[in-house]
């Protein structure tokens, strides 16, 4: 039995109440558990209760936690130094870095990298440059987004509450177009048939909201994360960059939950063939050690003068050296084709609980990023918020841990690290059947 105790046990309710005391709470939180240790997709909380992870930080762990290897890399670099700023005293695993992130990412062309801290910071800087590069003010994100909550990075996101509410006034020239949410699609169309009409209101937005000649970028997930884990068909950002290039706007692919493996290939932008002129990355990128990148065309990320981008902390030493350790265990371990073998399993065993459970509306999901959405009825499709936080509640008892997503908060996300084994996935999906049973009053 993985469960010694009931969740929270009495160290993590100690700590629950000294948490209540000290740290506001405006911090979410979604379980009440406090960690003692953790290793590959396995966590282990004060009380010695053990969990299979299935939130992997929120998509940081791809590679596990604590993998041997980027933990000797880390090490290894703290014994030398930790922190001289970038800024002041250059170092060498930032050039490395940058290097391996301009031959890795998608785009046939010269790039550069400027390394920062959170995936916000990343979001921030890359519009920054993007404005600076075009001269222009106006950014455009999609409906569904999430990309921060920073100050403009907040105006980008696309959900009010808990996101935005009560924060504003947020930041100017900032617009949103309809994502491609088919199984809630904007237009009340069915794909194929619908033409795309998502994409092509980017043309119409043209003349409705903000000209193109005041636009510097578009700004996109490549599959939305919080948003609901939503997959686009494979024309729609195809599209959207080709009517980009057609005015003179950069397209910017945020990877920041997607890159790294996580979809069954590097980055999500190799489904879909594209070659963003910018792409944010963090979470997986340094495997827990805080680590943020915005790659490049090289003409775009050489527009700001010196001073006028970079920090303190951006490219910590030691962190850039688990960075590079995560990419060689990406590619020695292949872990983005074990990401599909992972994707594959999750969604037969979430298809067989579908076929149970109708309240599930909707299996979808790209790779290893996977997820369910649940309604009270599949012909109406009205959200089943409560019953979400219910099932999720039930795991969380069991010994499973994942998150909940979704514009309406109804989407229950995977994000396992890609070195779960087998046994563990179908442990995962029988906590998760049992809670199905429980929630749904069997």
């Amino acid at each position: 039995m993985n469960m010694k105790t009931k969740v929270p046990g009495p160290k993590s309710t100690e700590l629950l109440e000294l948490r209540k005391e000290h740290v506001p709470k405006g911090i979410s939180y979604a379980t009440s558990i406090f960690v003692d240790e953790a290793r590959g997709a396995e966590i282990i909380d004060v009380d010695g209760n053990k969990f299979i992870d299935l939130a992997g930080g929120i998509g940081v762990v791809n590679v596990g936690h604590r993998h041997e290897q980027v933990v000797k890399a880390a090490k290894e670099q703290i014994d030398k130094y930790i922190h001289t700023s970038f800024n002041v005293a250059m170092y060498e695993p930032y050039v490395r870095l940058a290097e391996k992130l301009n031959t890795i990412t998608p785009g046939s062309f010269r790039k550069k990298t400027m390394l920062a801290n959170s995936g916000a910071e990343a979001v921030e800087n890359a519009v920054k440059i993007a404005r600076k590069y075009t001269k222009r003010p106006g950014v455009i994100a999609l409906e569904c987004a999430f990309h921060g909550r920073t100050l403009l990075a907040m105006s980008l996101t696309s959900k009010v509450r808990p996101y935005k509410y009560g924060f504003g006034p947020l930041a100017q020239e900032v617009y949103k177009i309809p994502s491609a949410y088919c199984y809630r699609c904007y237009y009340g169309l069915c794909y194929p048939a619908c033409e795309m009409q998502c994409a092509k209101q980017l043309e119409r937005f043209f003349i409705t909201e903000s000209p193109a000649d005041n636009i510097a970028a578009l700004i996109v997930e490549v599959v939305q994360g919080e948003g609901g884990f939503i997959v686009p068909p494979p024309e729609f950002l195809p599209g959207l960059q080709e009517i980009c290039n057609k005015y003179g706007i950069l397209f910017i692919a945020d990877e920041i939950q997607t890159g790294f493996g996580r979809t069954g290939k590097m980055f999500a932008c190799e489904h879909f063939g594209l070659e963003p002129d910018i792409i944010t990355t963090a979470k997986s990128l340094a495997a827990g050690f805080v680590l943020s990148a915005v790659t490049g065309r090289t003409e775009i990320m050489d527009s700001p003068d010196p001073g006028e981008i970079g920090g303190t902390y951006g490219g910590n030493p030691v962190s850039c050296a688990a960075a590079l350790q995560v990419i060689e265990i990406m590619r020695e371990e292949g872990l983005p084709d074990r990401a599909n073998r992972v994707g594959a399993l999750m969604k037969d065993k979430l298809e067989e609980l579908q076929e149970k459970y109708p309240v599930i509306g909707d299996v979808r999901g790209l790779g290893a990023m996977v997820a369910i959405e649940l309604v009270k009825d599949p012909k109406t499709k009205e959200p089943a918020r409560e019953l979400t936080s219910q099932v999720a509640g039930e795991c969380y008892k069991r010994g499973l841990l994942f998150l909940t997503a979704g514009i309406y908060s109804n989407v229950i996300r995977f994000l396992a690290p890609l070195v779960i084994n087998e046994e563990q996935i179908n442990d995962a999906m029988l906590i998760l059947e049992e809670a199905f049973k429980e929630a749904c009053g069997e």
